[in-house]
């Protein structure tokens, strides 16, 4: 009996029309993602953030530094720039919890919601789930080899 209550009740509220477009929109909370309320970023931070991306030929934007990462995810990160090479001389790290407004800007800024971000010669490359897998299967190594930024072998 309970089960043929919430089936028809299911049915019903399956066959009620939709509410217009405006009365959906007003009961919106301020908070919930939407178009309506995305965050532009500033000319400030977006110019902080390209002087950042341009410092070095490999870029980390991380929680903590490489020395003391604040989150697995960077730490991931850091020792897979390490295992794969990278010339200290060509890596810069940006500790996003330093600045509010790069910790949220850089999300924007490169449409990647999560850090930490990687970029290689002035090109978003991705967030620690796609350097894993970049390092995994090869295509990591072969970008920073083309890019020439791995540290050169003693003779």
């Amino acid at each position: 009996m309970l089960a043929k209550s919430a089936m028809s009740s299911v049915f019903r509220q399956g066959s009620r029309p939709l509410q217009p477009l405006a009365s959906r929109l007003s009961t919106l909370k301020p908070s919930s993602p939407t178009v309506f309320n995305l965050r532009l970023l500033s000319t400030e931070t977006k110019a902080t953030i390209d002087k950042a991306v341009n410092s070095a030929p490999v870029v980390l934007f991380m929680k903590g530094t490489p020395e003391t990462p604040q989150c697995g995810f960077s730490r991931a990160s850091i020792q897979i720039l390490q295992l794969q090479g990278v010339d200290p001389a060509k890596f810069g790290a940006i500790n996003v919890l330093e600045n509010e407004d790069i910790r949220q800007g850089i999300k924007e800024y490169s449409e990647w919601p999560t850090i930490p971000q990687l970029y290689v010669d002035k090109e978003f490359v991705g967030g620690c789930d796609i350097l894993m897998s970049m390092h995994q299967n090869g295509e990591l190594a072969k970008l920073l080899e083309e890019k020439q930024v791995l540290a050169q072998e003693s003779a």
